[in-house]
């Protein structure tokens, strides 16, 4: 398999340029967190590019093909949201492949409250939504719960009757979804966290009280 070094080296020399040891690391450093394979994708469509293409890429360009434009992916990430309250309704458990999502449908109230928002109320729970999904994707790190918790019934009920825990369901890339199951926590939140539960709520309501 290539690796992000290799791939940059490969770069650098086909456009020519030169790549100090000090802008390998930096490069290096900020491409840790991605898969080769998906890394050599993102240089391969900057290098189809008809404008930014004809030059040799700087790191944000290559960030933006491998995370995308963030107000697309919180449109995305709405839908993928939208589609599973749908499909799997307020009664059941779920856990995202994205930990943002958790975090922002916990602000809102819990996943089911969010399954059971009216009609006439979606543009506005979705203002409120990607405004919280992009202020947490922006953050290093952030507190969430595991799973979204349905309405159902509470979990010591199952131990004292002696029935199994009903699994949750997985939402997009399963391991993913494991992986943020895995690392979520019930911890209190953060000074950051708070503010922007706070700063989103009082745009809802300002959006709201102005349509009145």
């Amino acid at each position: 398999m290539t690796t992000t070094e290799e791939i940059l080296w490969a770069t650098a020399e086909f456009y020519g340029s030169n790549l100090s040891e000090v802008v390998l690391g930096i490069w290096t450093e900020n491409l840790a967190a991605y898969d080769p394979e998906r890394v050599k994708k993102a240089f391969s469509a900057h290098m189809r590019d008809p404008d930014n293409g004809r030059f040799m890429p700087k790191l944000a360009h290559i960030m933006k093909h491998l995370e995308g434009i963030p107000t697309d992916n919180a449109a995305m990430a709405w839908s993928k949201a939208l589609e599973a309250a749908s499909h799997y309704g307020a009664y059941r458990d779920v856990v995202f492949d994205d930990a943002a999502i958790h975090a922002a449908i916990q602000d809102m109230g819990g996943w089911a409250k969010f399954c059971r928002c009216e009609n006439d109320q979606l543009s506005y729970q979705q203002h409120r939504f990607q405004q919280s999904y992009g202020a947490y994707k922006a953050q290093d790190g952030f507190t969430y719960p595991p799973k979204l918790l349905g309405d159902r019934m509470a979990d010591d009920l199952y131990a004292k009757r002696g029935l199994p825990m009903p699994a949750p369901s997985f939402i997009g890339n399963k391991d993913e979804a494991k992986k943020v199951l895995r690392l979520g926590g019930d911890a209190p939140k953060s000074q950051e966290q708070d503010a922007i539960a706070a700063s989103v709520a009082l745009f809802y309501k300002k959006e709201i009280k102005e349509e009145k």
